[in-house]
């Protein structure tokens, strides 16, 4: 499976989505911009896409509610250990009230992967964050291995996070 992300104005981005009925997009809204995420197993109707492979997922994305996309920088040898600590993860977000779908996004093209997740509302996220899941699941990792080697760091750069709402911005007043 893969995930296919275009961006650009609410209008156009409608349009493209009108353009293709038959494929699964869902159209999200930020500031400043909108947001085309195109699932499927095949190719890309887009004409310049960002390009991920699906890691993992749970449940299906839905046309509603709020998206977070925690877009995370990592190095060409980092990439097999984020993977494996994002594969081997407890899964706690998979319960929290609130909690629509999840999905984690290797970059085809670049070193950003992102951990989508999407939700009922702003409000289930902010109170995922404020869970002690939450906490237990963010919990800094040892700086040091038990033999006291230092661990490599596999970021390249700070991580940042998105956030998207299905109805545009004057729909949700």
């Amino acid at each position: 499976m893969h995930i296919y992300l275009t961006s650009g104005t609410a209008e156009f981005m409608e349009r493209v989505k009108n353009k293709y009925p038959k494929e699964h997009m869902i159209l999200i809204h930020g500031d400043g911009n909108s947001v085309l995420i195109h699932e499927t197993e095949g190719k890309s109707v887009f004409a310049t896409p960002r390009k991920f492979e699906v890691l993992e997922s749970t449940n299906d994305l839905e046309n509603r509610g709020f998206f977070v996309l925690n877009n995370i920088p990592v190095t060409d040898e980092g990439r097999p250990v984020f993977e494996h600590r994002f594969l081997n993860r407890e899964g706690t977000v998979e319960n929290e009230p609130g909690f629509i779908a999840f999905r984690l996004l290797r970059p085809l093209n670049g070193d950003t992967y992102i951990v989508l997740t999407q939700w009922n509302g702003p409000h289930s996220f902010e109170a995922w964050k404020r869970s002690q899941a939450f906490k237990t699941a963010h919990t800094d990792r040892k700086e040091t291995t038990t033999s006291g080697i230092r661990q490599q760091n596999i970021f390249s750069a700070a991580s940042y996070v998105s956030t998207y709402t299905v109805a545009k911005k004057e729909e949700e007043e």
